[in-house]
């Protein structure tokens, strides 16, 4: 019978889905990707927070405007 560590010990220590490469120039199209990724994704973010921060400005004006009309109303 298998115990569950000894069946873990087995995958970690065989990992057939990891590759490591002789030649390191391997990593370098990875590498390319990897960053070209990460640059996307901060430009996003960045875009992001820029949509946001003029909603949140509409949203502002909008409750203001909303919030004066209702104390004329209540004039």
């Amino acid at each position: 019978m298998f115990s569950l560590q000894s069946i873990l010990n087995s995958f970690v220590m065989y990992m057939p889905f990891l590759y490591f490469p002789e030649d390191k120039t391997e990593y370098i199209p990875a590498a390319i990707t990897m960053a070209i990724f990460g640059v996307i994704a901060v430009a996003v973010f960045i875009l992001i927070r820029k949509v946001s921060k003029k909603q949140e400005l509409k949203t502002k004006e909008i409750e203001e405007r909303i919030n004066r009309e209702r104390q004329q109303k209540h004039l």
